[in-house]
Parts: structure tokens; sequence; C-alpha cells
């Protein structure tokens, strides 16, 4: 969120983490920028009541909490999606399970952001995911969209694009928009939106007024 200054309004954030050094120490670097952490839990069994109880903008989930260490941050993180779509959900983690990933973006990748601990560069980087999150925009990290790319039924599909048409289709599933797609490219906003015209005719996604031809892109990607 920005306020008419530019800065970023307070956040109402919700942290499930099961480390107690890595929640405490997120939660100090939310509350320095002006955040509100308004609960914190080191477990996923009742995330959903927590949000229900503090209606945060986002929630911050770890993957692997107790009491398996398996998937029961990214389950709770579907949970959170299906009860409180408006509530952001960013997933941080040092682990991509695809299947699960898959399914956290089945109805849709607005407000669903999942980024991996070992490969955010810096704080604002963070940040600035987080914020988009809570604002109903996407944040994959490249590594997952990869990830979910190799693990793809419908890869026969995602062969018919182009190198430079895949490089588009990751930037998109990144939550970028054409501006910013062509920055990163170093091509013009024309050359972007072609391609991605290209994109929508090779994955067989006509115009639709029900779905978002982006969002259904992005989901091409799943296993």
């Amino acid at each position: 969120m920005n306020n008419g200054a530019g800065q970023p309004d307070s956040l109402r954030v919700v942290i499930a983490e099961d480390s107690a050094i890595l929640r405490d120490g997120l939660a100090g670097l939310l509350t320095e920028r002006g955040h509100q952490v308004v609960a914190m839990v080191g477990d996923a069994t009742n995330l959903s009541e927590v949000v229900a109880e503090h209606a945060p903008d986002v929630a911050v989930v770890d993957v692997r909490m107790p009491p398996t260490y398996t998937d029961e941050g990214l389950l709770a993180a579907i949970e959170l999606r299906r009860k409180f779509p408006l509530t952001g959900v960013l997933v941080f983690s040092q682990w991509v399970e695809t299947r699960y990933a898959t399914e956290l973006l089945a109805a849709g990748a607005n407000g669903v952001g999942y980024l991996l601990k070992d490969r955010v560069a810096d704080v604002r980087e963070f940040m600035e995911a987080l914020d988009r999150v809570a604002t109903g925009g996407t944040a994959l990290d490249p590594e997952v969209v990869s990830q979910l790319m190799g693990a793809s039924r419908q890869q026969q599909a995602l062969d018919r694009l182009t190198p430079r048409e895949r490089e588009v289709l990751e930037l998109m599933a990144q939550g970028l928009t054409n501006g910013a797609i062509a920055r990163s490219l170093t091509v013009t906003e024309r050359a972007v939106e072609k391609h991605i015209g290209n994109i929508f005719t090779k994955l067989d996604l006509p115009p639709s007024e029900t779905h978002h031809r982006r969002v259904m892109a992005v989901l091409r990607l799943r296993g």
C-alpha cells in the first residue's frame, strides 16, 4: 500500500514460522519499517483462527512446520486463500513444494507470493514483495516458477513457446507489469505485448470475462 507521499502504508501482518529466531527477527524487521505484526504463531494448527481474529492484510507463512515438518504451512496457506480471499498470503520458505504451490495458485495468483529464504537478495526486495502481495499482486521467486514449469503436465503446450516467450511468461509469473518486463528484457512494451499475445494464443487462452488471462497463463505452469 502507498499513501499520497509515496511511502508504504502500515500493513497488518501475521507471521507463521516455527523458528523463534527467524520469527522474532522478521517481526522486528517489519516493525522497524512501520508495519504492525498483529500475531505470531510457531505452527500452522491455529493459523486460520488467528487470521480470523486479527484480519491482517497479509500472512507470512513457512512451509515445513510442526508436527511433521513437511507441508503443514503450505496446506494452511491454501486454507487461508479459501477462507479469507482478501488476505494476502506470502509463503516464505527454503523449500519448493510444487504440488501444493499449484493448489495455492489454483484460485488465481492475485494476492499470492512464494519466496525462497536463501534467494531473497535484500530487505527491500522482501518488503516490495510483501507490499505487492498485500495489495493483490503476485510475487513468485524465479526458482519456484522454474520448478513449476519442470513439473508441468502441460509441457507440450509450453514447448510451443519460443525462448523469449518463456522468459516473458516467467516474468509474468513473478508479478511484473508489461513495463517492468520490458525493462528487464531491454525491449519495448509493444514487443512485450506482442509476446504476451503469442503466449495466450499458444496456450489456448481466448479472451474471457471471467478469468484473468495472465493468471491463467501462469497456471499453465502447474503440475
